[in-house]
């Protein structure tokens, strides 16, 4: 796998109101949090670029409302936000895709001509997915490092629930057999951008 010397790092909505799992539920990939720290350090140690989300939530009930604390980003994203040597972007989005958030996350790739990316963040089936489907339809090389997402176990239609591991799955299957992603290992990222 190559990873461009220009990819970008897009950081997905890896804020505090996640933490709260009486809102949201179980959980899976529990190690997603080390993982992504690991990714940031690589990223800003390599001088690439780096772009962290952030969701505000028009939903006056949920954790990542604007004004409550879990709108923040985790301590350990904020505290490596200005520490690399590469270019960096923080936006603000209200609906599950980055590329419609503010500043203009296309435009910001665009003018910098970057052609690649890497997803990390939460949730997998839902902001990340998104991102990474609008990407992949705009033309970008998009990568996932799944062990560096995670999301929790969610009902649909017909009674169904499915596990976050379960959702996880179908997710990266999604993206990666659709074409949308590559769909890889934090691993196997560091290792092709190191």
């Amino acid at each position: 796998m190559d990873i461009a010397e220009n990819a970008a790092l897009v950081v997905v909505d890896v804020q505090k109101g996640f933490e709260e799992a009486e809102f949201w539920g179980p959980r899976n990939n529990p190690g997603a949090d080390d993982n992504i720290a690991e990714l940031i350090d690589v990223w800003q140690a390599t001088g690439r670029p780096v772009v962290f989300v952030r969701h505000d939530s028009t939903k006056p009930e949920s954790p990542l409302r604007p004004g409550y604390e879990g709108n923040d980003l985790k301590d350990y994203v904020q505290e490596r936000r200005g520490k690399g040597a590469g270019p960096e972007l923080f936006l603000t989005k209200t609906v599950n895709s980055a590329f419609l958030g503010s500043p203009d996350l296309g435009a910001w790739l665009t003018e910098a001509g970057i052609s690649q990316f890497v997803l990390a963040g939460i949730q997998t089936n839902m902001c990340v997915e998104t991102t990474a489907r609008m990407g992949g339809n705009l033309g970008y090389d998009v990568v996932v490092a799944y062990d560096a997402t995670y999301t929790f176990d969610l009902a649909g239609p017909f009674g169904w629930r499915r596990s976050a591991d379960e959702v996880g799955q179908a997710s990266a299957v999604s993206l990666h057999g659709g074409g949308f992603a590559r769909v890889v290992t934090t691993r196997e990222v560091v290792d092709a951008a190191g």
